[in-house]
């Protein structure tokens, strides 16, 4: 991976159910350019907890990292440019949070890209997600939309590194599905959107539309599978580091 030009602190935020930890394999490659990088681990597991909870864990976590007045201080030379990236279920928090704080950049990571108001519960629904993984599934003998999280979700991922990530896994609250997405508008931030070529949970061509309709972007396509922070950890920080450069 080619070092970028600039440095900046980047905030990995996880999917459902999942730990920071996922995203250590990145962050490793991040750090390595110089990058700062924030992993928190959301309360996933916690039903009093919704997506307004999620973003005060990543807002707690990026104070204690940058300290509170660096984090919402946006004069130069104060802090280094933050960096937002949701993937997956964490697409519902990246953009809380750049709505919150001086984002520089705002990223979705083969995620669920909201729409105002939307509950992530209907999510599925408005976006035709059943019918386009069922589409796939024909076309690759049933892979996409499989019942074995080992085959959807970590399909590419080494077997020791996915079977851990299987043992760290949390429970995902209710909760955090069933309030509506609180902001009226999407940040009027820099915004980019990964899709995973082989994830065989959110099809690439269908997250392609999504990102299209929500968002009025083209999304650009990076190796791996739906968990390509563990099975191409270092062309997906090349990709994120893409517009630092």
């Amino acid at each position: 991976m080619t070092a970028s030009t600039t440095t900046s602190t980047f905030v990995l935020i996880h999917g459902a159910a999942d730990v920071g930890w996922s995203c250590y394999l990145v962050a490793e490659e991040l750090r390595a350019h110089g990058h700062e990088v924030i992993t928190p681990d959301l309360p996933c597991d916690d039903e009093s907890a919704g997506l307004p909870e999620f973003a005060d864990a990543v807002e707690k976590a990026v104070g204690a990292s940058t300290g509170d007045v660096l984090a919402r201080d946006v004069s130069p030379g104060a802090r280094r440019d933050l960096v937002v990236v949701g993937h997956s279920f964490g697409g519902f928090t990246a953009p809380l949070i750049a709505d919150r704080l001086p984002v520089t950049e705002l990223i979705y990571v083969a995620a669920m890209i909201p729409s105002p108001g939307e509950r992530p519960a209907g999510w599925w629904a408005h976006t035709g997600y059943e019918a386009a993984v069922a589409e796939q599934a024909a076309l690759d003998g049933g892979l996409t939309g499989n019942e074995d999280p080992y085959v959807s979700f970590l399909g590419g991922v080494p077997e020791e590194l996915a079977q851990e990530a299987m043992r760290r896994s949390r429970g995902q609250a209710d909760a955090s599905s069933a309030a509506p997405w609180p902001l009226a508008a999407h940040p009027q931030v820099p915004t980019r959107a990964l899709v995973a070529r082989d994830d065989r949970f959110f099809p690439a061509d269908f997250l392609r539309r999504v990102t299209r309709e929500r968002l009025g972007i083209e999304a650009e396509e990076i190796p791996g599978c739906h968990c390509a922070m563990l099975s191409h950890p270092r062309q997906l920080a090349a990709a994120l580091e893409l517009s630092l450069r």
